[in-house]
């Protein structure tokens, strides 16, 4: 069988199926955890402030409060 230099056999890429659905599965499961960092990923420090926060501004306007008189 004679082959002719100027034309080029092609051949199709080996491909292990296996290591593909893993890189697959990893890219997908990247994807997730960075979009589970977006909603859930408050530090807790920064929950504990917030909520400290809030707190303080729910005590201050408690505070402040008129009393009606009604005696109660």
């Amino acid at each position: 069988m004679l082959v002719d230099p100027k034309k080029k056999a092609f051949m199709a890429e080996i491909v292990n199926l296996r290591k593909v659905r893993k890189r697959t599965q990893r890219t997908k499961a990247a994807e997730r955890a960075a979009e589970n960092r977006v909603l859930y990923g408050t530090p807790k420090a920064q929950r504990a402030l917030v909520e400290a926060q809030k707190n303080k501004a729910d005590k201050a306007l408690d505070q402040h409060r008129l009393d009606t008189g009604d005696g109660e």
